[in-house]
């Protein structure tokens, strides 16, 4: 298999194996006019295995979806064919109308104009709570994006 490096653009590295769809999904990658491509399974010495997201674009990438998703990735920027930037991202105390809560009595179900807000309760757990009403999202759970 052979996949061209990129001229101009991101490289999500470090993705937690199986995730990249998901991530794909919740960056709204889709509607992108550009080469994107979508590496799993691959080989890795620090993790086993991991994925890759390759974007042919400069595109701003919401780093809150990607660290909730997979908070031990990195996002390489490349300018003329070479990675000028690489970030290490790391888990955001809150995150606001990324992911809807599930409970069906949280007030965000029948008031449509309240934001959804998450707030890291433990950043050992990964573990993000709704300010509403104190309900749990669990990152490994399909979310689409809000």
């Amino acid at each position: 298999m052979k996949i061209d490096a990129i001229k101009n653009g991101i490289v999500i590295d470090h993705i937690t194996a199986g995730c990249a769809m998901q991530l794909y999904n919740m960056l709204g990658l889709d509607k992108l006019d550009c080469s994107v491509a979508i590496i799993k399974n691959v080989p890795s010495a620090k993790m086993g295995k991991k994925d890759i997201i390759k974007i042919d674009s400069n595109i701003n990438v919401n780093l809150d979806i990607v660290s909730f998703i997979s908070p031990d990735a990195t996002v390489n920027i490349i300018v003329d064919g070479i990675c000028r930037e690489k970030r290490n991202i790391e888990l955001p105390e809150r995150l606001v109308n990324i992911i809807k809560c599930k409970n069906p009595r949280c007030i965000t179900t029948t008031e449509q104009e309240i934001r959804h807000i998450f707030v890291l309760a433990d950043r050992n757990k990964r573990e993000y709570r709704c300010i509403y009403c104190d309900t749990k999202a669990d990152s490994r759970k399909n979310y689409k994006l809000k």
